[in-house]
């Protein structure tokens, strides 16, 4: 049975290079991007991850259809890392604005995805409920979506992990 494990913490706390420490026993793994090229600084920061990851990952590219994204993995593939669940609810907000429909038919692709994964997967999120309340409406609707989304994926998950300084710290461990 394929696990789902959550990798959730702060920026610049190692959760992207603790997902992909995860993926090091994987021979077949992919990597689900979910950010887009909007302007030259994302640009450089996604070249930069991909000569990290070099051949050593397929990569799929999925800023909006991520259920879909992990449902059509290839045969084969044993493993795969997403990264990350809050920019793809960006992406989300970005192109659906206020459509909260067509939002929430997105998540819940995803959710649906997560319940019977095809394969192991390692999920990295932010967590953004720890700071300060934004001072903007905008902002504010994204922190609270992104807290929902990710208490929805943590309950779906057989592992979550909490990335703080670059330490992982274990918040939820099922048997297997």
């Amino acid at each position: 049975m394929s696990r789902v494990t959550l990798v959730t913490g702060g920026a610049r706390s190692g959760k992207s290079r603790h997902a992909l420490a995860l993926m090091e026993p994987y021979a077949r793994r992919a990597f689900i991007a979910t950010a887009e090229a909007i302007d030259e600084e994302m640009r450089d920061r996604i070249a930069r991850h991909q000569a990290e990851r070099a051949d050593s990952f397929l990569t799929v590219e999925a800023p909006l259809h991520l259920g879909e994204a992990i449902r059509a993995l290839p045969e084969g593939v044993e493993a795969a890392v997403v990264d990350c669940l809050t920019v793809w609810l960006g992406n989300l907000m970005h192109h659906y604005g206020e459509d909260e429909a067509a939002l929430g038919a997105r998540v819940e692709e995803l959710i649906a995805a997560l319940r019977q994964p095809p394969c192991d997967l390692v999920i990295v999120t932010n967590e953004l409920g720890m700071g300060i309340v934004p001072d903007n409406e905008l902002a504010r609707r994204f922190r609270d979506l992104a807290g929902w989304l990710n208490q929805d994926v943590a309950e779906l998950a057989d592992e979550v992990v909490l990335v703080v300084s670059g330490v992982p710290l274990h918040l939820k461990r099922s048997s297997q």
